[in-house]
């Protein structure tokens, strides 16, 4: 979950709001989508144990073209974008050290890298994943505690928002496309869905995973953006997708803060190579059972799906080739809303269904909790549709392409 969003979407959730208060309030309705979806989630994945996520649980609640869909979108924005986007904020990050390579170029280097460390072994790529998950806690934690602890200037932000908020800040057209940077910041939160069958007693182990990441990451958040906001003024850091580097430079000197950018370089790092472990399990599940897609279901002696890491390196790098940070947010975040948002209806669905099945977890507060995701969600992808055509037009193309490819599976492709 931690990853490129938290430290580069602020500088746009300020280009519409600067106050304190609506930021801190936009941090944390994000982590109660979060969480809210993680409780569902966990419900649908204790009755329905295996892996693919979306893909899976859309086949199975719906129809087999909506879990196609969700695996295409999945194949396309859910992990490609979002490698794309974390090679991208990395290159952001790591070019204070190393001014004179190319931005671009520095990306598709560290993306090459890493497709190529877990194209080697599954053992070797999940033991480093663990490890930079680690350090990736311990870095954000001490740089929490020392913003807070060091004595140096605060900005007033906090005394000129608390007397000038108003519920017109929420209710703005500006603060719902927010919501989906903010949601893109906490995508993730269902990554543990992909791997079920790589999960020991899913049922169980599955549900707190969830929950409890959930919960521990918008703490995170929240207090990590503070620190952004009490550190900088808002004037430097709008518009900037750096913010974790411009902030350490206020926080610790230029010396020490271009060196905390590094050290934040290595955690994009490891949102790089989460994002690249995990989704072509899910690609390689869609070659399984679609023979049109079969391609990705090859993997190499050491049990990696091969052909499903190297097609998403390739979009990956056409991304990173061709598209801008802004635009590749907000088209990854609407589509993945889509896709999790028809999930957590899903449950209503499944319970409709299956009224007397046995259920290892429910989900609390149901059926307020899944309404509670579902509202921001609709409010958000709505007035983002409203305000960006193009970013309408392109989620509608990637949709009815995915359209056209499972009618053609389903006419010359009918044996698996």
């Amino acid at each position: 979950m931690i990853g490129t969003g938290v430290f580069t979407s602020l500088g746009f959730q300020l280009a519409t709001t600067e106050n304190f208060v609506a930021i801190m309030i936009l941090w944390l309705i994000g982590g109660v989508i979060a969480l809210c979806g993680a409780l569902v989630y966990g419900e649908l994945s204790s009755v329905m144990p295996r892996s693919g996520g979306e893909y899976h649980f859309l086949s199975s609640l719906y129809s087999p073209m909506m879990g196609f869909l969700a695996g295409w979108i999945s194949l396309i924005v859910g992990f490609a974008a979002p490698v794309a986007l974390a090679s991208m904020a990395f290159s952001s990050y790591a070019g204070a050290l190393i001014p004179w390579m190319s931005p671009t170029l520095m990306a598709v280097i560290v993306l090459t890298l890493v497709t190529l460390f877990h194209g080697f072994s599954l053992r070797l790529s999940g033991g480093l994943q663990g490890i930079l998950t680690v350090i990736k806690i311990v870095v954000i934690v001490t740089f929490i505690i020392l913003g807070f602890a060091l004595p140096g200037e605060r900005q007033p932000i906090v005394s000129e928002s608390l007397g000038s908020f108003s519920m017109k800040d929420i209710l703005s057209t500006g603060f719902a496309v927010s919501i989906i940077w903010v949601y893109y910041a906490y995508s993730g939160w269902n990554a543990s869905a992909y791997i079920v069958d790589d999960i020991k007693n899913p049922q169980h182990t599955l549900p707190r995973s969830l929950l409890y990441s959930t919960l521990f990451v918008t703490i995170l958040y929240m207090l990590l953006n503070a620190v952004f906001l009490l550190s900088t003024p808002t004037s430097e850091l709008t518009g900037q997708v750096e913010i974790g580097l411009i902030s350490a430079k206020h926080l610790f000197g230029t010396g020490i803060g271009n060196m905390m950018g590094a050290v934040i370089a290595l955690l994009l790092l490891s949102s790089i190579s989460s994002m690249v472990f995990v989704g072509p399990r899910v690609s390689f599940r869609m070659g399984e059972e679609h023979k049109l897609l079969r391609f990705l279901s090859r993997k190499s002696k050491t049990g990696v799906p091969i052909s499903a890491l190297l097609f998403q390196y390739a979009l990956s790098l056409i991304m990173i080739l061709t598209g801008s940070f802004k635009f590749l947010t907000e088209y990854t975040g609407i589509l993945l809303s889509l896709c999790s948002l028809l999930t957590v209806i899903g449950v209503f669905i499944h319970r409709k269904r299956f009224p007397d099945m046995k259920r290892p977890f429910k989900t609390p507060l149901y059926p307020v909790t899944p309404i509670l995701f579902c509202i921001p969600i609709l409010f958000s992808v709505f007035y983002l549709f409203k305000s960006n055509i193009l970013n309408l037009a392109i989620s509608a193309g990637t949709l009815i392409v995915g359209v056209i490819l499972y009618f053609i599976e389903k006419k010359f492709c009918h044996e698996k």
